[in-house]
């Protein structure tokens, strides 16, 4: 079975952030989408944001 893509939107409800956090984490290289539509629309999979967070959590500290 595939990993399931969320969009941007509903990544910001799951991870209880504002879409426009997401923006700022993409555009500063935090976080990478799993893919991007040729209209420029991301899809996530969840865990591996979440894997992405606490990796960069982890560099920081």
């Amino acid at each position: 079975m595939g990993k399931r893509l969320i969009s941007t939107g509903e990544l910001a409800r799951e991870l209880g952030v504002a879409r426009g956090t997401i923006l700022v984490w993409i555009s500063n290289g935090v976080i990478t989408p799993e893919y991007t539509t040729p209209g420029g629309h991301h899809r996530w999979v969840l865990e591996d944001v979440r894997r992405q967070l606490r990796d960069a959590r982890q560099r920081d500290e």
